[in-house]
């Protein structure tokens, strides 16, 4: 009989879905719109029991639809990454990005709807990518890694001899919210100067943004985009194509990120440091700065000892594919 399981990626605009087998290789895929916070303070949030049936519903037609395809075919459980989760709770709690408000038992609530299965886990979607790069991707065989996920934010899944590391409440290893500037910018979570505000695709736009003004840029191909157009994906290809402001953006970004990883290596003594999301497709347009920077900041005893690789998973399927992980994790436990 071929096992299965379900990742369930909880994005701030879209729920992602995907049955994946033993190999990591995603053979149905779905996905449901996320709902989104009300754009009057005063209108009511969405419920999250709708969701949730919703949720129930996707997923009900995601295991008759692989089922069609093979009729021997056993659903082990659900792994789902989603912001703010808590792998002991099965929670969601407070998560800035999601309409739902305070602690939601997202675990709980599908129980109910999914008794038969042998697994349900939750953690937030960093944990869950750490977890799918040791079982599905480069960290095969590692005891000790880190994963940073460069994104709308900096995640990190942090993993000590083999296990993941929660801390006693579940919120463990949030490398992005370490101090980098002291009363530097405007965190998303509302300090200032950490790791996030300057290495996250919103912080490579603010550098831009920065540089451009220091230097009056106006020849520079950056130049033409508004605040809110700007992407990291327009930097990347204008410093492709030469762009000088563009490859300073991504030379600042890289040396705040060693910085950052210098402080993991003192913290952790990883065997590597893997690095995932979309500014990592620039390659050694980052790699190189972050790498520089980190060996320039680290103490003799960690110099040229430590990897930073890109990881191995599928971008594309890499969220549902790590959060099926956890199903694994579990069923093996």
């Amino acid at each position: 009989m071929k096992k299965v399981a379900i990742g369930i990626d909880i994005g701030g605009t879209n729920t992602v879905f995907g049955v994946v087998d033993q190999e990591g290789h995603v053979m149905v895929r779905d996905k449901i719109d996320t709902p989104q916070k009300p754009k009057d303070e005063g209108a009511p949030a969405p419920e999250i029991g709708e969701y949730v049936n919703a949720l129930s519903t996707t997923i009900e037609k995601l295991i008759n639809s692989v089922k069609l395809l093979n009729s021997d075919v056993e659903i082990l459980g659900i792994g789902i990454g989603a912001p703010n989760g808590n792998y002991y709770s099965g929670t969601i709690e407070y998560a800035p990005n999601l309409p739902f408000k305070g602690i939601i038992p997202l675990i709980d609530l599908l129980r109910k709807n999914f008794p038969e299965l042998r697994a349900l886990a939750l953690t937030n979607d960093a944990n869950a990518a750490a977890i799918g790069e040791m079982i599905y991707g480069g960290a095969k065989g590692m005891k000790d890694f880190v994963m940073y996920t460069l994104g709308t934010g900096v995640g990190s899944g942090i993993v000590v001899n083999g296990d993941l590391v929660y801390g006693h409440d579940g919120f463990a290893g949030e490398c992005g919210h370490t101090m980098l500037v002291p009363d530097g910018r405007l965190c998303g979570c509302g300090t200032k100067g950490h790791l996030e505000a300057y290495c996250s695709a919103p912080g490579m736009k603010r550098t831009a943004f920065e540089i451009l003004v220091r230097d009056n840029a106006t020849q520079s191909l950056l130049a033409k985009y508004s605040f809110n157009d700007l992407n990291s994906k327009i930097i990347f290809e204008a410093a492709e194509k030469g762009d000088a402001v563009a490859k300073e953006v991504f030379a600042k970004t890289g040396e705040w990120l060693g910085q950052g990883l210098a402080d993991t290596v003192h913290h952790l003594s990883p065997q590597a440091i893997f690095l995932f999301g979309g500014p990592t497709a620039a390659g050694d347009l980052i790699f190189k700065p972050a790498i520089d920077s980190m060996e320039a900041h680290l103490l003799p005893i960690f110099k040229n000892k430590i990897k930073v690789l890109p990881s191995q998973l599928p971008e594309g399927d890499a969220a549902v594919i790590g959060a099926s992980a956890l199903v694994w994790k579990e069923v093996d436990a």
